[in-house]
């Protein structure tokens, strides 16, 4: 449509020009041809809701066209474009009214024009073109609110149906721990209960038979510890907890830690068991870093390639010799073991490269195809 107003702008001011020879009026109507121009550009720049600025630009607009109509009628057709341009910026009912205020000056211009003395066609043609123009607009504006809400209703769906899930699988998990908790901690802790009150009761007139109640209780204290400890390893971390993914969980930890971070390759989805690790080997590695490297800046990529997912976690700090450290595991501070362990359960390997005063490289590869397998 802006192009439409350009090409009937130009055209209008060609066929003054070639009609009349140079006169009087002929510097007006350059002149208001090239203000009208520059003003229309402005148009864009203002945006299309009806705000004070955008009105009073298409007043202008307007006016400086009436006067062109005026001084050269030839210049009526440029009311097509602004029919548009009212209806995109103007409350209905006013826009209405611009359209029958340009309409009106499209017929007068055009009967002005006319040297066969009066043409009912010139009379009927303007009305019928804003008409169409009218039903036309009026047509894609439905349809574009229609699509809107569509897409709206769509979005919110969307999003219901993902809250849904996310309450739905929190409450299976709530009901997995609380039966798991019963099977085992809560039934453990009623037997030690019942065999220290056992034992009390038989510790002065049998007291071989109360130790052997203590040491039973021993043996499931320590059978519950091993539980409380397997629900602890199971559970996600409170970043992934929160449901944004890995991606968004190593950025919040990096961001914590002021690390930078970056993802490379396509993500694949990958099991929380898989996920959990290697957020906890990143909160141990940057923990390492800020502990005992010295370093100035740190930076995590996690890496999908074909047939494994690769978390690196570089630093540029004093660095350490991995084969003198810990027998040659290249253990630096206490959490390394535990790392090697993890990535150790999900098949994968741990690297470390590190040279004295020239940083540190620790890379965590996790199959896909363990990943993968261990999905539910």
């Amino acid at each position: 449509m802006h192009v439409a107003f350009f090409l009937l702008l130009g055209a209008s001011l060609a066929r003054f020009l070639l009609r009349h020879p140079w006169e009087d009026r002929s510097p007006w109507i350059v002149a208001l041809s090239g203000a009208l121009a520059a003003l229309y550009l402005l148009g864009p720049v203002l945006g299309t809701r009806a705000t004070p600025r955008r009105i009073a630009w298409l007043t202008t607009v307007v006016a400086v066209w009436m006067l062109l109509v005026v001084l050269a009628p030839s210049f009526a057709w440029c009311a097509v474009p602004l029919f548009y341009t009212g209806m995109r910026t103007l409350p209905p009912r006013a826009a209405l009214v611009l359209v029958a205020v340009l309409t009106a000056f499209v017929v007068t211009a055009q009967v002005q024009l006319s040297d066969d003395g009066f043409d009912p066609n010139l009379v009927v043609a303007p009305p019928a073109v804003a008409a169409i123009a009218t039903a036309v607009f009026v047509h894609a504006q439905r349809q574009t609110d229609r699509q809107r809400a569509l897409i709206d209703d769509l979005i919110r769906t969307r999003r219901e149906l993902a809250a849904i899930e996310r309450r739905e699988g929190t409450l299976a998990e709530r009901q997995r721990l609380s039966m798991e908790i019963h099977d085992t901690l809560a039934q453990g802790l009623s037997s030690q209960q019942m065999l220290l009150q056992a034992a009390d009761l038989t510790w002065n007139s049998d007291p071989s038979t109360a130790r052997r109640h203590v040491r039973t209780a021993e043996s499931i204290a320590e059978r519950n510890l091993a539980e409380a400890r397997r629900f602890v390893h199971d559970l996600a971390p409170a970043d992934l907890a929160e449901g944004g993914g890995l991606e968004e969980a190593l950025r919040t930890v990096a961001g914590r830690e002021s690390a930078a971070f970056r993802v490379d390759g396509a993500p694949v989805p990958l099991p929380e068991r898989a996920q959990s690790a290697l957020l906890r080997i990143a909160q141990g590695a940057l923990a390492n870093v800020r502990e005992h490297a010295g370093a100035t800046s740190a930076a995590l990529t996690l890496t999908y390639l074909d047939d494994q997912v690769v978390l690196d976690i570089a630093d540029d700090g004093r660095g350490f010799d991995p084969s003198a450290a810990g027998g040659g595991e290249g253990v630096r501070g206490h959490g390394l073991p535990a790392m090697r362990a993890r990535v150790r359960q999900l098949g994968g390997t741990l690297t470390v490269e590190s040279t004295p005063g020239e940083g540190t490289v620790l890379s965590a590869a996790i199959p896909l195809s363990t990943t993968l397998e261990a999905r539910p």
